[in-house]
């Protein structure tokens, strides 16, 4: 379906896409699963921000989830079948590290590729992160130009522990060496206040008020011209660019691969197939008393 303009929305499996005026609002649309991530969701996205670039009308894009959450990562509640739709591996398939290699890499498959639209769009992102935004969706929300987030929003990256690693690269980015290298070993937890204090975000505000800060934001910078936008974007992307993003984007999936496939990442899987996700997930965040094992939860759960 082409995309409309003044208000015209445009039909996707696994996202919404709307117009009003000047701001376009993609909406991942999952919500019975916190909107975890599985195909065609980054290619749907992708090709939301393109859309959101192909209207004049358009000067700035929002970025959110429907229903609890923001998104809960990568969605393995049913296993790992469906990563053969990005030309991946089952979790009952031996690993090929040659095959594994070429799909965490593509352009035209890996996920990485897809969130970087945001980073890559002419036109400012603002995500908007409530309830859980942890591993594959905190990459993906990083990636936009603003994050503002509930106060108590779950930022974080579990796969710290087991079965991944850094994908985009944002979180280095963005806390610098001593924060990154903290939260890069430990996979502890931020709340969306925290996040904000350190750095990590933007902006954090109490639940209630989140949609109207980030409208509130999303018109102010509708005001200023498509041209300004870009090119303020640009020298500041352009200088990031310099300090070797590709190369660490490029490495981080291929260590990701390595990880999923260690004796404890292939453990996990295990765990989730024979003893359901949830045990999984129990088995690595207990000792840590965090995520879903933590004794207060966010609205939603881990997906």
């Amino acid at each position: 379906m082409e995309e409309g303009a003044g208000g015209v929305a445009l039909a996707y499996e696994t996202i919404l896409y709307d117009t009003d005026g000047r701001i376009a609002t993609i909406t991942l649309n999952r919500p019975e699963k916190f909107n975890a991530i599985r195909p065609p969701m980054p290619e749907e996205l992708e090709q939301a921000v393109a859309a959101a670039n192909r209207d004049r009308e358009v000067r700035v894009i929002i970025l959110k989830g429907a229903g609890e959450a923001f998104c809960a990562g990568f969605d393995f509640s049913e296993g790992l079948e469906h990563f053969g739709r990005w030309g991946g591996q089952g979790a009952d398939e031996e690993w090929d590290p040659g095959q594994d290699l070429v799909i965490s890499t593509s352009p035209f498959a890996a996920p990485v590729p897809k969130f970087m639209s945001l980073w890559r769009s002419p036109k400012p992102v603002i995500a908007q992160v409530h309830g859980w935004c942890v591993g594959g969706a905190s990459d993906m929300a990083l990636c936009a130009d603003i994050v503002i987030a509930s106060e108590d929003a779950q930022i974080g990256t579990p796969y710290s522990r087991v079965w991944g690693c850094y994908l985009t690269g944002m979180w280095i980015y963005r806390l610098g060496l001593t924060r990154a290298k903290m939260h890069a070993l430990t996979g502890d937890p931020l709340s969306g206040k925290q996040a904000a204090e350190l750095g990590l975000v933007n902006f954090a505000y109490p639940a209630p008020r989140l949609d109207s800060e980030v409208r509130k934001l999303a018109k102010r910078l509708a005001q200023i011209p498509r041209s300004q936008l870009h090119a303020m974007k640009l020298v500041v992307n352009q200088a990031y660019e310099n300090m070797g993003l590709a190369a660490t984007q490029l490495l981080g999936p291929i260590l990701d691969g390595y990880m999923r496939n260690t004796p404890e990442g292939r453990g996990f899987v295990e765990t989730a197939r024979t003893r359901g996700v949830g045990a999984a997930v129990k088995e690595r965040d207990a000792p840590f008393g965090d995520y879903s094992q933590a004794r207060r939860k966010p609205r939603g759960k881990r997906g």
